[in-house]
């Protein structure tokens, strides 16, 4: 059976390249670069080089033109280097050409991010969505993967001509596996929907984590939840949606639900295999934006989070953002930064969840945007209005309801945004 080719497990110095336009880009560069080197470092390689290249312009063949191109070649020999990594995207044919005249592996940061994926993933769901990106982002590099690409299988007495060469064969074997997957990937998503119109029968108000990979969410749900959830200091170290139920300090129950956490340069085959894991975000009545405070790039963390949720849809939630880890940061650089972040209060919280200082003002505020700290309001919903009546149970806020000659008469405790939707069908006693 065809299987994608792995990449050699003997690699181990790795030589890392960002190609820049303009001088002014290079700052960003060297952050991506970094982020890289950690990505490449969990998968167990060594990184001897980093190198950001300025060029004038790209060049169809290398990327690079032919002088920075032969820099980069002696660099690698001198070094060792057994594996060029570039933060760019390269074509097929650039990661071809690299390759032929190296003599050594040429990958660049999307197959990175897939590999660190298919090593961290665990649930049948996680396995599959990797398993499709993996297939597509191979599908126009198998002239790269195999060496019998030029032999041809026979025509047999019906067929004509040469017969079909071995790529065109793979390729329709790898086409075959991505369908395949998705139709995989569709029935495990219909299960855990199902699992899911089970958990929303139960009035509970739902909260999600989002958020920059390892800004903290999964220690923060440890925190507020009192599990034991995977929590580690590297980038992607869960992968897999996590629901756990948790009290707030006025007694009521919430479900707390861990994501995947986004990153620069996410490619989209991956925002695409991952939207199911990330529906969850789409379900929740709050957003808990998670921010790790410490990092220098915490402002364009916090950019491409908001982006990736505005693409699946998300960007309408209403969002708390947490300011995480201020354990890590000096009293005055964190005055600085309390007064530069234009939020209003109760839209922003600074907490460590290490120390677990801020976690009570934290569920506080979760209170106060559920609209659980509020005296219950009375309803009367028209009957031509059922669907509010069906929100607010989606919403987790319902207290009591029953029929009424006019309409339903509930008792809730509205969110902001969906009090806002109830207004004018308010009646007082």
């Amino acid at each position: 059976m065809f299987e994608v080719k792995e990449k050699p497990r003997l690699v181990e110095k790795a030589y890392l390249v960002a190609v820049i336009l303009r001088e002014e880009e290079r700052a960003n560069a060297e952050s991506l670069l970094d982020e890289l080197e950690e990505l490449v470092f969990n998968l167990g390689i060594r990184i001897f080089c980093k190198k950001v290249v300025r060029v004038r312009k790209t060049f169809p063949g290398y990327l690079l033109g032919k002088g920075k191109f032969n820099e980069v070649i002696e660099d690698v020999g001198e070094l060792g280097c057994d594996v060029i990594i570039f933060d760019n995207e390269l074509s097929p044919s650039q990661q071809r050409n690299w390759e032929a005249e190296s003599k050594v592996l040429v990958i660049d940061r999307q197959e990175i991010i897939l590999d660190v994926f298919a090593a961290r993933a665990q649930t049948k769901e996680a396995v599959l969505q990797v398993k499709l990106a993996r297939l597509e982002y191979s599908l126009p590099r198998l002239r790269r993967a195999w060496t019998h690409l030029g032999r041809q299988r026979g025509g047999g007495v019906t067929q004509r001509g040469e017969g079909e060469a071995q790529i065109e064969l793979d390729q329709r074997l790898v086409r075959d596996q991505i369908s395949a997957t998705k139709k995989e990937i569709k029935q495990v998503a219909k299960t855990r929907k199902t699992s899911r119109k089970k958990r929303l029968r139960i009035p509970l108000p739902t909260v999600a984590l989002v958020g920059y990979t390892n800004a903290g969410k999964s220690t923060l749900l440890n925190q507020v939840c009192n599990s034991d959830v995977l929590s580690a200091d590297k980038l992607f170290a869960t992968l897999d949606p996590t629901s756990r139920q948790s009290l707030l300090p006025n007694g009521e129950k919430i479900i707390l639900t861990d994501t995947v956490g986004f990153i620069r340069k996410l490619p989209h085959r991956l925002v695409d295999a991952f939207r199911a894991t990330l529906e969850e975000t789409l379900v929740a009545n709050l957003l808990l934006h998670v921010v790790d405070l410490s990092n220098p790039q915490f402002e364009e963390h916090m950019e491409t989070t908001l982006k990736v949720l505005g693409e699946l849809g998300a960007k309408e939630k209403e969002i708390l953002t947490v300011f995480n880890k201020v354990d890590l940061l000096k009293e005055n650089d964190l005055v600085n930064l309390r007064i530069s972040q234009n939020y209003k209060d109760g839209d922003m919280v600074y907490l460590s969840c290490k120390s677990g200082e801020g976690i009570s003002d934290l569920l506080e505020l979760i209170e106060g945007k559920l609209g659980l700290t509020k005296e219950p309001i009375t309803y009367l919903i028209p009957h031509d209005k059922y669907s509010l009546v069906v929100k607010i149970r989606k919403e987790g806020c319902l207290a009591t309801e029953s029929a009424a000659e006019n309409g339903m008469l509930i008792t809730a405790y509205p969110g902001s945004r969906l009090k806002k939707e109830l207004k004018g069908f308010e009646i007082s006693y």
